[in-house]
């Protein structure tokens, strides 16, 4: 995965090789994949890498959206005029999915969950067959076990993984390119993150601006000294005395 706007991080290859997997199956094997983890570790950052490389359908449900509103997210990615009613919609992606064989991507199903909206998604994977990857949180396969006929029909649960000190140094390639930041403060900024890509991409912004604010051009812990990184936390309030 080489290229100059992704980061070739490990949870986008954990994610491309979901989706090999659900593609390249043998075709009595079931198809749709789960990618899940908290919040922050680049989850859809790696899916978003996936739908380019894979030219797949990539939809990022919202948490107000209806049964029907699901259905009309999906059309509006497929590039079809939906029809007036659920049956008629539902009827029309997986007919489109059937003739066109591509990867549908499904973002944030939590909300599907909680909308109890999943067999919905189940009836399309049914009708279709095409490969499915979805996107959700850590507790995501717990959460599906309430419905077994969809439960039954995951293929892989691949769980994201918490960012590492070599996702740090690729990082630097995008978020600290005009300083060194040398692997102690990496290593330390890579603690402080508790797996979160996000949080990672903060603090090595933060670094190069401070470093270049002090007129260097490689930092470490040395230099670094007690100034703050970003964990997450709000700050306490400062109660006077």
């Amino acid at each position: 995965m080489k290229g100059k706007t992704i980061a070739p991080l490990t949870n986008v290859a954990l994610c491309m090789r979901a989706v090999e997997r659900a593609t390249k199956r043998p075709k009595h094997l079931p198809g749709m994949v789960a990618f899940y983890g908290p919040s922050g570790w680049g989850k859809t950052f790696s899916a978003c890498y996936v739908a380019n490389k894979y030219r797949a359908y990539y939809v990022e449900c919202k948490s107000t959206w209806t049964r029907k509103a699901i259905l009309l997210a999906i059309c509006k990615e497929l590039g079809i005029a939906p029809a007036r009613t659920i049956y008629e919609i539902a009827e029309q992606i997986t007919e489109h999915l059937r003739m066109t064989q591509r990867v549908l991507i499904i973002d944030e199903m939590d909300h599907i969950v909680e909308k109890k909206a999943v067999e919905i998604i189940r009836d399309i994977y049914d009708g279709a067959g095409t490969p499915i990857l979805l996107i959700g949180e850590e507790r995501l396969p717990v959460k599906l076990k309430k419905w077994e006929r969809f439960h039954g029909r995951i293929l892989d649960w691949i769980p994201a993984r918490p960012v590492d000190l070599e996702d740090a140094r690729v990082l630097t390639q995008f978020y600290a390119k005009k300083v060194k930041i040398r692997d102690d403060l990496l290593q330390r900024i890579v603690e402080l993150a508790k797996g979160s890509v996000r949080r990672v991409c903060v603090n090595l912004s933060r670094v190069e601006e401070e470093a270049l604010g002090m007129g260097l051009k490689e930092i470490g812990l040395k230099e670094w000294g007690n100034k703050a990184l970003w964990t997450g936390e709000a700050p306490a309030r400062r109660v006077a005395v």
